[in-house]
């Protein structure tokens, strides 16, 4: 158990940090998902800046490493310049 109050106050704002971690990391991989399943080339052209867009906040925020991010949206543009 923690022994300091600071130690507890870091405890709670952890939890809420990692909450909100998850729930971005999960809305991020939602988006991905749909835009490499979608085979048409206009929507998935319409989609790609909203998803560069959430990849890039990610990385601002910490909560996925920039070279992560750098394969994440290369791959993507070659999948959509394939369609």
């Amino acid at each position: 158990m923690a022994n300091h109050k600071s130690t507890l106050r870091r405890i709670r704002s952890d939890k809420t940090k990692t909450l909100n971690n998850k729930y971005y990391h999960k809305t991020m991989r939602n988006s991905l998902r749909d835009l490499r399943l979608e085979e048409v080339k206009a929507k998935a052209e319409a989609q790609l800046p909203k998803l560069v867009s959430q990849i890039d906040k990610l990385v601002k925020r910490g909560t996925i490493h920039k070279n992560k991010a750098a394969n994440l949206k290369s791959n993507l543009s070659k999948k959509i310049a394939r369609l």
